[in-house]
């Protein structure tokens, strides 16, 4: 696919759940983090984890998802998710043939403004040492890296980043 041909306008972006969704989420995540970064299938199941306690306690009033499609097809996905006065943000990924044309930028704008909306008072994520364009996406939002820890919850061993965001529910 030549994404040079492709812009932001041909990809839609659509905020509610269907069927499908969370195990299409889950695969991604498993195929692109196996081919990219080698990690074990630990990381699948943790995902689906993940993405099961957000259905179980969904209100589209306070969590959001952002489910990024073009031809029809997924392509992309981001999830806000309320954790009191916090939201983390979680399971951000792009096909690689539409990173670097703008796609993950809008996804955090989006991102931002649904915060902003509801009022948090702070946001923050949980990634890994390895992902060094996201890390840079976060921290030109104003997210800065707190904690650090040895893991190998995925398969192989890694270092876990947290990055916080304080808004003062603004």
């Amino acid at each position: 696919m030549n994404t040079k041909t492709i812009s932001l306008n041909d990809i839609t972006i659509r905020t509610e759940l269907r069927a499908g969704d969370i195990g299409y989420v889950t695969y991604l995540h498993g195929q692109f983090y196996k081919k990219e970064y080698n990690y074990g299938i630990e990381f699948e199941a943790y995902v689906a984890l993940g993405l099961h306690e957000f259905y179980k306690q969904y209100n589209p009033e306070n969590n959001r998802v952002w489910i990024c499609e073009h031809e029809g097809r997924m392509i992309g996905f981001l999830l806000l998710m309320n954790r009191g006065k916090a939201a983390q943000l979680r399971y951000f990924i792009l096909e690689p043939e539409y990173r670097g044309i703008g796609l993950g930028k809008r996804l955090m704008e989006l991102y931002m403004e649904f915060l902003k909306h509801c009022k948090y008072e702070s946001s923050y994520l949980w990634t890994t040492h390895e992902l060094y364009a996201a890390a840079s996406l976060y921290t030109r939002h104003g997210f800065k890296l707190t904690e650090e820890k040895p893991s190998d919850a995925f398969g192989k061993p890694l270092k876990e980043h947290r990055y916080d965001l304080v808004t003062s529910g603004v």
